[in-house]
């Protein structure tokens, strides 16, 4: 079995200084290997996927490991799965779920190191108004806080 920490090694310095960042790396008990991977600008190309594919199937023995391979980018309605895609994301709309159960809608604002914010809209009723007004209300949540983020595509 291919050992995943060889292989992410493997991945993380084909990619480098290309504007790529891993999503995940995956290897399944039947060693069928999945990578994710996306760009901080842009989007992934085939021709991409393709070199990271032939420097994989270079460095580690097909026959030998037996193993298949799957390189490609993340699904654009897929979840966030690391830090990068936050922050790439930035300014765009999001939906969350988070660990108890809120679903949240808005504009993602900015990211830290634990966490994200995201600008919801809300209905207020000021005092004396016959009618509620919408306000922009920013959402804190740490990353731990959240069961998925993803992309909304109108």
């Amino acid at each position: 079995m291919i050992d995943k920490t060889a292989l992410e090694k493997v991945v993380a310095e084909a990619i480098e200084g290309s504007g790529i960042f891993i999503v995940s790396v995956d290897i399944s008990a039947d060693n069928r290997i999945v990578v994710e991977i996306e760009r901080h600008t842009g989007y992934v190309t085939i021709d991409d996927c393709v070199e990271i594919d032939s420097i994989v199937k270079a460095n580690f023995d097909q026959d030998k490991e037996d193993y298949e391979l799957e390189v490609g980018s993340a699904g654009l309605t897929s979840p966030f799965k690391v830090k990068a895609q936050y922050d790439k994301n930035c300014g765009n709309a999001v939906e969350t779920l988070t660990n108890d159960g809120r679903k949240l809608r808005g504009t993602l604002k900015s990211t830290s190191d634990s966490g994200f914010s995201i600008a919801v809209a809300k209905k207020v009723k000021p005092e004396g108004a016959k009618r509620p007004v919408m306000v922009e209300e920013e959402v804190t949540l740490g990353y731990n806080e959240v069961k998925y983020t993803k992309n909304i595509i109108d």
